[in-house]
């Protein structure tokens, strides 16, 4: 599904030839000498019962170019979480699994929501942003790659395409995105699909000329869980610790580095995770509730550009919403016939019409309160308030490292 075009004002790097695995690791081996590179492994422990996780630990095996794995591991207890690390013994590259409801991290924890610097709830959000922190407590990375672990397909190809543009310096890329497509005997991504694309769009037609939605849309796939970027961009980030994660960074990133220095590659021919429920009567979970998140972060990202978000305007983007939409339906389905695919055109509306309220919600929240839950404070911020604060993370986790299956019985 190789092709060279190049839209928007994002740098698209394809898949234009099989195979170079070998080339690409032989090269960030080499470029790991001058500008190391951690990973990131938001993690939770249900995930280590998965033939997805062995299979990315056994992949990772098979990595040389890694400075440092950091699995940041959530609802997990003391058992699980020894077990979650006994899962990185045969990986030749240091590995900490950051145990994220340790007593020491809780502690952490309720120290920065004492001090009006709250990394959030349970969430990716904070399980990243806080193995971001560990890495910058090390200071031994200049890279820093991230990607999710329901990965059902993986293999170490998508993990060297994705570090590559960041890690050779001769590139000057500071961010990268990555993006694939996903599909089976149907076609999958619905919130992405569906609702970012359209409503972004939507959003075009109605306040033209906002740099922000241009960036955006120039984006692939801009829900993706992968991304890679250099270690200034994770200390000056601030991030949503809610669905808005995706777009959340995305944001920061267009106000922290140049579009210039930004990119998206293509990872894989295909990709298959897991996938959310639509939960069309439950706003609470599933893809209800992850269009209303990533609409209210999208919403809080115009405002702070300065775009006005009245009453009128949204009633107009929903409707404007729902006809790009339905138009997108219709493109998909000639998509899915001409390669033979099943295409279900009824839960495709269903799945616009639970899209179209969730933006209805959103637009009633943000406008009840147009700040919403602050964002993660960026690390900068953290260690101004505490300026010892890394060496208590590096403590705590080091702390937590000693603890052996005999204490924990």
């Amino acid at each position: 599904m190789a092709d060279f075009y190049q839209t928007g004002i994002i740098t698209a790097l394809h898949r234009l030839s099989p195979g170079g695995l070998e080339r690409l690791e032989r090269e960030l081996e080499r470029f790991s000498n001058v500008l190391p590179i951690g990973l990131v492994l938001p993690a939770l422990y249900s995930e280590f019962k998965t033939p997805a996780m062995r299979q990315i630990v056994d992949q990772l095996a098979q990595v040389r170019y890694l400075n440092h794995i950091v699995v940041s591991l959530g609802r997990a207890n003391e058992h699980q979480f020894l077990h979650a690390r006994e899962f990185f013994e045969n990986v030749p590259t240091p590995v900490t699994v950051l145990w994220n409801d340790s007593p020491r991290l809780r502690e952490l924890y309720t120290l920065l929501d004492s001090s009006g610097l709250s990394a959030g709830p349970d969430g990716k959000g904070r399980s990243c942003w806080m193995a971001y922190g560990y890495l910058l407590a090390r200071g031994q990375c200049e890279v820093i790659a991230l990607h999710d672990c329901d990965i059902v397909n993986y293999n170490r190809d998508l993990l060297a395409r994705l570090c590559y543009p960041v890690a050779n310096p001769n590139l000057g890329m500071e961010f990268c995105k990555g993006f694939y497509a996903r599909v089976s005997n149907v076609m999958h991504g619905r919130v992405t699909r569906l609702f970012v694309t359209p409503l972004i769009r939507a959003m075009q037609s109605i306040s033209p000329n906002v740099p922000f939605l241009q960036y955006l849309d120039s984006f692939r796939y801009p829900l993706a869980g992968e991304f890679a970027m250099r270690l200034n961009l994770a200390r000056v980030n601030r991030i949503p610790g809610d669905w808005g994660l995706e777009v959340g960074v995305l944001a920061e990133v267009h106000r922290n580095c140049s579009p210039s220095r930004t990119c998206q590659v293509d990872l894989a021919d295909n990709y298959e995770h897991k996938h959310q429920d639509l939960s069309p009567d439950d706003a609470s979970k599933g893809l209800r509730r992850m269009s209303c998140d990533v609409a209210k972060s999208l919403f809080r990202t115009l405002a702070g550009e300065g775009v006005v978000l009245g009453t009128d305007h949204f009633r107009s983007l929903r409707v404007r919403y729902v006809r790009l939409a339905e138009d997108t339906i219709n493109r998909y389905y000639a998509d899915a016939m001409l390669n033979g695919l099943d295409f279900d055109r009824h839960a495709e509306e269903l799945a616009v019409a639970t899209f179209a309220v969730s933006l209805r919600q959103a637009a009633e929240e943000f406008t009840a309160d147009p700040l919403g839950l602050p964002l993660i404070p960026n690390w900068n911020r953290v260690i101004a308030a505490f300026p010892d604060f890394f060496s208590r993370l590096e403590q705590a986790v080091h702390l937590d490292s000693l603890l052996s299956p005999a204490e924990a019985a």
